[in-house]
């Protein structure tokens, strides 16, 4: 325990310390909260919807509504200050200082909340408030900082919730899922299948199944992308290997979903429509845990070399 309050401590101290090195921290952080109170107080315009001003009030109520599929909007601003943090040795050796040009962030910024205020888009609002932080960062601590932290503050998109939008999503993957299920069904495994639409039944009606928006694979695509992005960021230094492995998300989710619409097929076929539920509540977790794992043999394919510095001189 000893030990790690010692690391714990260590760990403080250094942050702090890192703090305390940034220049012109107070005036980031003045204008960090006159930044956050103007969405606090002209942050949303859709009362219909969130009887409240406040963009973050409308936030907390789209992650956290009954049914979202947007939860995990709640943990990415952590997720970005872990990362920032364990990149702080890199970061603390960027060369800073004030650069202007960032001014014309922070005016697109405010120009695209603009727009989503008149058009009760929060959605715009939310990118614009993350954009704003992004140009008073480079307005007070450079160029090379904003190149320094652009992956990871690529990950706020995940705090854009999908909400109704999901629809346009979910359909095309539902479609996608069942087709290719009911082909592996028919062709390779030699099961008489019936598709209409997103609904699979044999032919006497022994099962049926509606493959439902929830049952999409949205929830596992939106996962493992921010599972991806957040491994390549933290793996990998090459620019292609991030891509790849952020690209790999969609493949890994509709494959994972097939193999679990499958599954259910399979079981139900043999031992009933009760059985095929069953899998199908069940099935979920263990196809996630294998594209988690293929995740994993990827990164271990692609591993890329310690970047090795310059020699000592020896002395004799």
């Amino acid at each position: 325990m000893d030990r790690q309050q010692t690391v714990k401590s260590s760990l403080m101290q250094e942050l702090q310390a890192c703090w305390r090195g940034m220049p012109y921290r107070w005036i980031f952080v003045l204008l960090l909260a006159a930044w956050g109170l103007f969405f606090q107080m002209l942050g949303n315009s859709t009362f219909g919807y969130v009887d409240t001003p406040s963009l973050f009030g409308w936030m907390y109520n789209a992650y956290n509504a009954p049914g979202s599929d947007d939860g995990h909007g709640n943990l990415i601003p952590i997720v970005v200050l872990v990362l920032m943090g364990w990149k702080r040795h890199e970061l603390m050796s960027v060369p800073k200082g004030v650069w202007g040009p960032a001014l014309g962030l922070l005016g697109l910024a405010t120009a695209c909340h603009l727009v989503g205020y008149l058009i009760q888009q929060p959605r715009i609002s939310i990118l614009a408030f993350f954009l704003g932080i992004y140009g008073l960062m480079g307005l007070c601590w450079g160029k090379a900082w904003l190149r320094a932290t652009f992956f990871p503050f690529v990950l706020f998109l995940f705090c854009i919730p999908i909400g109704s939008l999901a629809e346009s999503l979910t359909f095309p993957l539902r479609m996608l899922v069942t087709t290719i299920s009911v082909g592996i069904s028919q062709h390779g495994l030699g099961i008489d299948v019936i598709r209409e639409g997103s609904r699979l039944m044999s032919p006497d009606q022994r099962f049926v199944y509606d493959v439902a928006p929830a049952c999409s694979g949205i929830r596992s695509l939106i996962s493992l992308l921010a599972l991806t992005t957040i491994y390549g960021f933290v793996v990998f230094r090459t620019p292609w290997k991030r891509l790849l492995m952020v690209a790999i998300a969609l493949p890994l989710a509709v494959a994972g979903n097939v193999a679990r619409i499958t599954s259910v097929i399979i079981a139900a076929e043999a031992f009933g429509q009760e059985i095929g539920a069953k899998v199908h509540d069940g099935a979920g977790f263990i196809t996630f845990l294998l594209a988690i794992g293929c995740v994993a043999a990827l990164g271990v394919w692609l591993r890329e070399k310690p970047a090795v510095g310059p020699k000592e001189d020896s002395v004799a």
